[in-house]
């Protein structure tokens, strides 16, 4: 190693997943998707494509929809996250983790909690979206297995149940 270069140290970060708080030790640049799986077992955020094109390692961070894998721990030490884990309560599934089982809208996995999420996001800023809304809030998400329109579907129904209809 070079005179000049010091290994990096972990740092401690504090990190507000699901409602708990957690301290962690870390590199700081770690990917927040990898101490969420690895340091916490919360291993329902997924890793697709690690270049944050797939959204499979999609939470939701103080509000906003990010890629888990482009984001460094020290970015969140503080921050509230949620993951897909943190949807169910009560020991009851989420609406929508209801309506993407219900629908079909799962096949193999990898994708479905960050379309979960990101349907998540979508319900919170239009609560009856329309066909180009659900397009448009899930477009950065891929999935391999169902065709996109069962998880349209799904995100039709659980509108729906919400309202009532």
């Amino acid at each position: 190693m070079s005179r000049w270069r010091r290994p990096l140290a972990k740092l401690r970060i504090e990190l507000h997943v699901n409602g708990h708080k957690h301290h962690v030790e870390a590199y700081p640049m770690a990917r927040l998707l990898d101490v969420l799986r690895e340091q916490l077992g919360l291993t329902g955020t997924k890793e697709g494509c690690g270049e944050g094109e797939c959204g499979a390692c999609a939470v939701v961070l103080d509000g906003e929809l990010v890629n888990s894998c482009l984001v460094p721990v020290l970015q969140v030490d503080g921050r509230e996250i949620l993951s897909i884990e943190g949807l169910p309560s009560d020991g009851h599934l989420h609406p929508l983790q209801e309506a993407f089982a219900e629908a079909g809208g799962t096949q193999c996995g990898i994708c479905t909690p960050g379309m979960i999420l990101a349907s998540y996001q979508l319900l919170k800023l239009h609560p009856h979206p329309t066909e180009e809304q659900i397009r448009e809030g899930l477009a950065g998400n891929l999935c391999r297995c169902t065709g996109y329109q069962k998880i349209f579907d799904a995100v039709k129904q659980a509108s729906q149940r919400a309202a009532g209809d």
